[in-house]
């Protein structure tokens, strides 16, 4: 017998289903009772749900919409050793609770794989490969793992849990952020991706989304879901030809499903990240996922102190350099970031990538030098062979005049 077939357990179903379709409105606390006391689900063999519909106080379709919920709220109860105090937020892969550890009187997060993933084998790996991978990163830049396990039918991750909120959220209600804030937030970012990256592991979903900012103003960066050894060839190469990532965020190595994914994927996403705190906006949109990937691929990115005029030229150069559409264009280490962000937080230019951009342009001089006297030499159609002529002309012409010169002082 499973767990959702033992009385106990339906009686809790009952309860969070009751509790439910009352908060929702569709029914009244003394309706849900009074069926519940007529006709109680354990003597009938039917479910609160069941009888509800039977009794016309909620619909079929009303209480399928409750479903989802119905199972957070489950999947909150029965997970042993903590006592769930709410819900922070939900998503398609996971939904996110506020907890108390009862063993060492803390508050946690826990991450709950919904149940329609509780059978899918790649989705269970990849949630159990986030827990393992946060577990061997400790820094304070980084939200630490605690324990990943499974209750009953239910999958969880408990890790820590931040006070505050995220930089996506900071956006979409003040939007861009002041450059001095934003250079602090990127120096902890960055340092956190310089632990990972040093360990071995690359994030592969740097965003705004995955960015918390506690209350005392620390950033800290979240989500390992797609964190991956670079070492792992077999991970590597089970998941070529797939874009692993944001697509407003994604590096093109990725959009490409490229085997050999570094840690230059997340100084593209950490760069269009910061290019969005900046200037409050993504560095490309499209109607849709594809359009946005294809303009990493192909589109060149409208520098963003051309967006926000209040920028440095400094601090748009470390952006532009990040984001370079080839990998061997941008920072050679995560190190050489973080030393260009603190020379900008210093009033100072960014060191590498302004040493980068001066050798792009020397080199654009040097091309555009030599296609200067290529026009020249072919500006009479014939090159060189024309010129040569010329020449020959010009010294023959000069000999016959210093021959009659000669003639005529002669005479």
């Amino acid at each position: 017998m499973s767990d959702s077939d033992t009385p106990n357990s339906s009686s809790s179903l009952d309860s969070t289903v009751g509790k439910m379709v009352v908060e929702k409105g569709f029914a009244t606390a003394d309706e849900v009772h009074q069926v519940l006391s007529e006709h109680s689900s354990e003597a009938s063999g039917k479910s609160l749900s069941q009888l509800l519909i039977e009794r016309g106080l909620v619909t079929s379709r009303q209480l399928a919409r409750l479903k989802p919920e119905v199972d957070e709220q489950r999947a909150g109860r029965q997970i042993p050793g903590y006592q769930i105090l709410g819900k922070l937020g939900a998503g398609a892969m996971a939904t996110v609770y506020q907890a108390r550890q009862l063993s060492l009187d803390r508050d946690v997060a826990i991450k709950v794989l919904p149940l329609k993933y509780s059978n899918d084998a790649n989705f269970i790996r990849r949630f159990y490969d986030e827990g393992r991978a946060a577990a061997k990163l400790n820094h304070p830049n980084i939200v630490q793992a605690f324990d990943v396990g499974q209750a009953g039918e239910y999958h969880y991750f408990v890790m820590e849990y931040v006070d505050g909120s995220t930089v996506y959220d900071f956006i979409a209600k003040e939007g861009a952020y002041a450059e001095d804030r934003a250079i602090e937030i990127a120096i902890d970012v960055a340092q956190a991706l310089e632990h990972a990256h040093q360990a071995g592991f690359i994030h592969r979903d740097v965003k705004p989304k995955n960015i918390m900012i506690a209350k005392e103003g620390m950033a800290k960066l979240a989500d390992m879901g797609l964190a991956r050894a670079m070492s792992d060839r077999e991970a590597a190469e089970a998941e070529a030809g797939k874009a692993y990532g944001t697509p407003y965020y994604i590096s093109p190595e990725q959009i490409r499903g490229e085997r050999d994914i570094d840690f230059r994927a997340d100084i593209y996403s950490f760069g269009a990240t910061l290019y969005h705190m900046v200037t409050g906006r993504v560095p490309f949109d499209g109607p849709n996922p594809s359009a946005v990937m294809h303009k990493h691929l192909k589109a060149d990115l409208v520098p963003p102190d051309h967006l926000n005029p209040k920028l440095t030229q400094g601090l748009s150069e470390i952006v532009e350099f990040s984001c370079a559409r080839s990998r061997s264009q941008r920072y050679a280490t995560t190190g050489d970031l973080l030393t260009d962000l603190r020379a900008v937080q210093r009033g100072e230019p960014p060191v590498v990538a302004r040493k980068a951009f001066k050798i792009a342009d020397l080199s654009t001089l040097d091309d555009a030098s030599n296609s200067a006297e290529t026009a020249e030499l072919d500006r009479s159609g014939a090159g060189f062979p024309a010129l040569a002529a010329a020449a020959v002309l010009g010294w023959l012409l000069a000999g016959i005049l210093l021959l009659v010169l000669v003639v005529n002082a002669a005479g």
